[in-house]
């Protein structure tokens, strides 16, 4: 799961030439007089492909399935809104009346291209390249009015989790796992799926001992 969070530079080009290839192939099959049915059906397949290669992450699924619906809901609103030969259209209104469908799967795989490429923005904008640890504080109050101070730690590099102090839980998959037939929630991870780093737990000060302040850190670090 970290590889997929952390995209290598080659795997984020690789991803957009090849949603540019699919975006490109779809047209030239069109131009070239393809039915639409093959064209839905060889699109599907590049996506499928694409997205297990690519990304292969739930969120990735949500993020590309959003996409693949939404983008051609806004074409919609575009070519309702834009009407007449001069404006937005497709030379194929396909089986909506708006557009084909060989285009959902296009917008599909567009979800890991940009996706990683989201990823790989991130992670080089929220890395420390001096690899060291500086604590900070925000304080707050609770009701009665005692000081309450909340540590902010920044990132410190570590080959196993990339900074994010988090690692798949080895005990489960994805928060669950099967035993005697029946699907149930992972008490060592707590459902989450990820677990704390142990290879860089120790560099952050942290008392292994102390689970409730292990379970605070994890509860704070997005999915």
């Amino acid at each position: 799961q970290q590889e997929q969070l952390h995209p290598t530079i080659p795997k984020v080009l690789v991803g957009i030439s090849y949603f540019t290839f699919q975006y490109w192939l779809s047209g030239i099959l069109f131009a070239h007089g393809v039915e639409r049915t093959p064209i839905l059906i060889l699109m599907s397949a590049l996506a499928a492909g694409g997205f297990y290669a690519l990304d292969g992450t739930l969120s990735g699924f949500i993020t590309s399935a959003a996409t693949a619906i939404g983008g051609p809901l806004i074409e919609v609103g575009l070519i309702s809104s834009l009407s007449g030969s001069w404006g937005y259209h497709y030379n194929d209104a396909g089986e909506t009346g708006f557009f084909p469908l060989w285009i959902i799967p296009v917008y599909f795989l567009g979800g890991p291209a940009n996706g990683n490429l989201a990823r790989a923005f991130w992670n080089a904008l929220g890395d420390d390249s001096d690899a060291t640890t500086t604590a900070k504080s925000m304080i707050a109050y609770d009701g009665d009015g005692a000081v309450l101070t909340t540590p902010v730690i920044k990132r410190i590099a570590c080959s196993e989790c990339r900074g994010t102090r988090a690692v798949q839980c080895p005990n489960c998959d994805d928060g669950t796992y099967v035993t005697y037939g029946e699907r149930v929630v992972c008490k060592a991870c707590r459902g989450k799926g990820r677990v704390i780093c142990r290879s860089c737990f120790s560099s952050y000060g942290d008392d292994p001992n102390d689970i409730e302040n292990i379970r605070r850190i994890m509860d704070q670090i997005p999915d």
